[in-house]
């Protein structure tokens, strides 16, 4: 498919899905790296309290609070 037409069934509404390698998609700055990171048991204690009170699993909790944290100290 010409970038053209491509272009142009996007701007109609079309579906262009089918016509993209999916499998080679990287969303920018969002590449997962792992670290390790030691915390105090009172810290992972009061980690688990809230993420049993929301629903989620104790990683979601981290990054939310250092992601809200680091945008923050952005602005």
């Amino acid at each position: 498919m010409k970038t053209e037409d491509f272009d142009k069934a996007f701007d109609d509404g079309q579906s262009v899905v089918e016509h993209l390698d999916l499998t080679k998609a990287r969303r920018p700055n969002q590449e997962q790296r792992r670290v390790n990171v030691d915390f105090p048991a009172w810290m992972v204690e009061s980690l688990d309290r809230e993420a049993r009170r929301l629903g989620v699993p104790r990683q979601s909790i981290i990054k939310l609070w250092l992601a809200e944290r680091l945008e923050r100290q952005a602005s």
